[in-house]
């Protein structure tokens, strides 16, 4: 999901942290989702109905491979804490975490990495930030699997095997393909890239 930068929403000049401001923004603008990635806050408005139908439609494949079950779970918006700075987190559109994920809460609502196999963000306007800020903060978190649907750009990237900053395998794959995730993510899933970027879009009107 994409992000726009907000004001500060404190009248006075005592410093605060940017969690207090994070939850001063979540509570002037419900529906608003607020992230702190390299010590820097991403405010999202909410998704537009393409963006959700997208989102709703990647959850069947997953669920259908059995990955909402005992062992794992299919999850939408949940914290990640991440490690680039002291306050940082994502919450990413969907997850395969492992079952246990509640036993492994740091902080401000946000899990431990370490549970998260996968993470997918659907893009919206500022596409930049899941191409981007969140590759580098995922990818430094160790996420093993990061997805993209870029809405924009009609593509699905499969990001794998992260090392620093970086993933080291990004495949982006176009319409009329059919993409293999891999195995680790606890079962076999494929995604119809058509389908999916289709289902990201607005339909017609008329």
């Amino acid at each position: 999901m994409s992000a726009a930068a907000v004001e500060q929403p404190f009248d006075d000049d005592e410093p605060v942290s940017l969690t207090a401001i994070a939850d001063e923004i979540m509570e002037r603008h419900p529906g608003y989702r607020v992230e702190i990635i390299g010590g820097n806050l991403l405010v999202t408005p909410s998704p537009d109905v393409p963006h959700a139908r997208a989102l709703t439609g990647l959850m069947i494949p997953f669920i259908a491979a059995g990955l909402h079950g005992d062992e794992t779970e299919v999850l939408q918006g949940i914290g990640l804490w991440l490690p680039t700075d002291t306050e940082d987190y994502a919450i990413p559109d969907l997850a395969v975490v492992d079952a246990d994920i509640d036993d492994h809460l740091i902080e401000n609502n946000a899990y431990d990495p370490v549970c998260f196999r996968l993470v997918l963000e659907v893009t919206s306007k500022n596409w930049k930030n899941d191409m981007k800020t969140k590759v580098a903060a995922y990818a430094e978190a160790k996420i093993p699997v990061y997805v993209v649907v870029d809405r924009k750009h009609q593509r699905l990237h499969v990001l794998t095997d992260p090392v620093g900053d970086t993933y080291e395998n990004h495949r982006p794959h176009a319409p009329g393909e059919i993409v293999a995730l891999p195995d680790s993510i606890g079962a076999k899933v494929t995604l119809d890239v058509t389908e999916i970027l289709k289902a990201g879009q607005r339909k017609n009107s008329d």
